[in-house]
């Protein structure tokens, strides 16, 4: 997707934080209420310090979702399973340079880690949905499974409202 960030979505990525985004370039995905879930950060902060984390889960309902996967095991079971599917492993190393390539594209760091632990690793499974809902089902198989479990966090309706309003 990867649409420029008006003023109103930044003020509500900011309420969706609970502080002004850093690094923002653009809103990488929408959840079915219409407001941003995702967004595509610069891998350079403003000061020109790395940021390797290019997209990054901002509504605080699939942030929670990411959570409670997190707290219930599905990141040690991931992981035991890379190192027992080699077909999974496989596509998650594809969906590790996948990334490196959008991210290399923007900026190249000095580091080549990526988010979530890829290709390695199962870390974090917020960047994971996060880079999942932004590349589109079939490039993240982790993250894929993790914006599966994770159920419908927009059900309640938005997350956050423009300024005049309250979040629910």
């Amino acid at each position: 997707m990867n649409d420029p960030v008006t003023e109103a979505e930044r003020e509500i990525i900011a309420r969706q934080l609970g502080r002004p985004p850093r690094a923002l370039v653009a809103v990488a995905h929408r959840c079915p209420c219409g407001q941003p879930d995702v967004v595509e950060t610069s891998p350079r902060l403003e000061d020109g310090t790395p940021f390797p984390t290019l997209y990054y889960l901002t509504c605080p309902r699939a942030t929670a979702a990411a959570s409670r996967l997190e707290s219930a095991g599905r990141m040690r079971e991931w992981q035991d399973e890379l190192g027992t599917d080699p077909e999974l492993a496989a596509a998650y190393q594809r969906a590790h340079e996948a990334y490196l390539a959008t991210r290399d594209a923007r900026d190249v760091l000095p580091t080549r880690m990526t988010a979530g632990g890829m290709p390695d690793r199962v870390k974090c499974l917020h960047a994971l949905a996060g880079h999942a809902l932004a590349a589109g089902p079939g490039v993240n198989p982790i993250g894929d499974r993790a914006v599966e479990e994770m159920g419908e966090w927009w059900a309640a309706g938005p997350c956050a409202r423009p300024s005049d309003g309250d979040a629910p």
